[in-house]
């Protein structure tokens, strides 16, 4: 669902639903600012929650319903409307969705750091976690495929074929997270050791130099990785001419991701979380940085560049959030509180707010470069797209790179704070 909002919903909106890309931008970026107050909350109020299923899973079952009825709405406008009142129409469904995604990302993620304190676990988990999550998302190439496949036909085939994805998708992904709510296991001691004051947990999350850090560098490889998702249906129609390949574009992306996992699990057992995830942001930056040189029939260009930065994207899945788990018992070692939430929330915004900031800008430059739906487009145009898709990325990326090769906490670091944690909790010593 998340992955085929971002592929498809901005392409849907200009040129089956004819609006502007600048208002369709603009609409991401202010669910952004939404995003500041909605995150906070979500993160503060699952690690302060108190019940018999713990203080992750209520928030997780309470998503279900949002999460299916603002996806359908997204995929389904009236057919009535038009101007201010169908760009209102989306705006409350893209506010709407990014809401119910935040109820049910954040207490997920952060039950995900507590599962496991040890610091090579973490890569397991989080590295099946990056497997299952994109093995998901090739549903949404699936339906990618179908939609492009109907805008052959007609804009009301593409209509029914959203509503008939987006209608599939919400009533799995609310039997999917019921079964989650139900179903998954949580540390009973950790409850009742969330922050007592909201404004107090997340400014703990900035005075955490490591957090700080981390901030910053997801920020700006976000920012750059955005692209992805926003123009690789543009890339391919109008400057590789061969729209009906975007999958198979996308998919040569996941595979890498998906296959490599197993891979830079020992890696980075061998050669240290950071180091391994630092390779992996050079090798994204010199992935898309030669997508400049993409042009028409560059089939076997993309497809390979794309494997490249498949394989980098398996390795940053993987070691990051074990990267900000192990940031999250440092928060501990310093506040004697469980405050997963509350960083997760400030992560997830930091992923949404790059996101909104990108397609906003996106939106902004193909209206100021003259973008005009489903014809040729002009030699700006595309000097544009190819801009915003290579030299963009490649930018954020090597800058991504440069301030995380700064990040200090080492598992050497990791294993004493651990020591100490386990020491104050009379808990049995941690592998790490």
């Amino acid at each position: 669902m998340f992955l085929l909002i971002g592929l498809y919903l901005m392409k849907f909106s200009t040129d089956v639903l004819l609006i502007a890309p600048a208002t369709m931008g603009t609409i991401f970026g202010l669910s952004r600012i939404w995003d500041a107050i909605s995150d906070p909350v979500a993160g503060y109020m699952s690690d302060r929650t108190r019940s018999r299923m713990g203080r992750r899973r209520p928030w997780i079952a309470a998503s279900m319903l949002p999460v299916a009825a603002f996806y359908l709405m997204a995929w389904s406008p009236l057919e009535s409307l038009s101007g201010d009142a169908l760009v209102a129409w989306m705006a409350i469904s893209v506010f709407g969705f990014y809401s119910a995604m935040t109820i049910f990302i954040v207490p997920h993620m952060s039950l995900g750091a507590e599962l496991t304190t040890d610091y090579h676990d973490r890569n397991r988990l989080f590295g099946i976690r990056h497997i299952t999550w994109t093995l998901g998302s090739t549903l949404a190439l699936a339906a990618m495929a179908l939609l492009i496949q109907a805008e052959a036909e007609s804009g009301a085939a593409v209509r029914d074929m959203a509503f008939t994805l987006g209608g599939s998708a919400a009533l799995v992904t609310a039997g999917l997270l019921g079964f989650a709510a139900w179903f998954l296991q949580e540390r009973p001691e950790f409850q009742g050791r969330g922050a007592q004051r909201p404004f107090a947990a997340f400014a703990d999350v900035w005075k955490n130099h490591h957090a700080r850090l981390l901030l910053i560098v997801t920020l700006v490889d976000n920012l750059g990785g955005a692209t992805i998702g926003i123009l690789t249906l543009y890339i391919a129609q109008y400057i590789v001419g061969a729209p009906q390949l975007a999958p198979v574009f996308i998919l040569c992306y996941m595979v890498p991701s998906i296959a490599s996992v197993p891979l830079w699990i020992p890696i980075s057992r061998r050669i240290g979380k950071k180091q391994l995830w630092v390779l992996a942001q050079v090798l994204t930056s010199l992935s898309f940085g030669g997508m400049f040189f993409l042009q028409e029939g560059s089939v076997w260009l993309i497809s390979l560049l794309a494997a490249s930065a498949g394989v980098a994207a398996g390795a940053g899945g993987t070691v990051s959030p074990s990267i900000q788990a192990d940031v999250i018992d440092f928060d501990e070692y310093n506040t004697g509180e469980r405050k997963e939430g509350a960083y997760f929330a400030a992560w997830n915004f930091v992923f949404k707010s790059a996101f909104g900031i990108t397609l906003m800008l996106t939106g902004y430059v193909l209206q100021l470069a003259g973008f005009q739906p489903n014809v040729e487009q002009t030699d700006s145009v595309k000097f544009a797209l190819k801009a915003l898709y290579a030299i963009y990325p490649c930018v954020c990326y090597g800058i991504g790179a440069f301030l995380l090769s700064r990040f200090s906490l080492n598992e050497s670091e990791y294993a004493a704070v651990r020591a100490e944690l386990d020491r104050r909790n009379g808990a049995k010593p941690s592998r790490s």
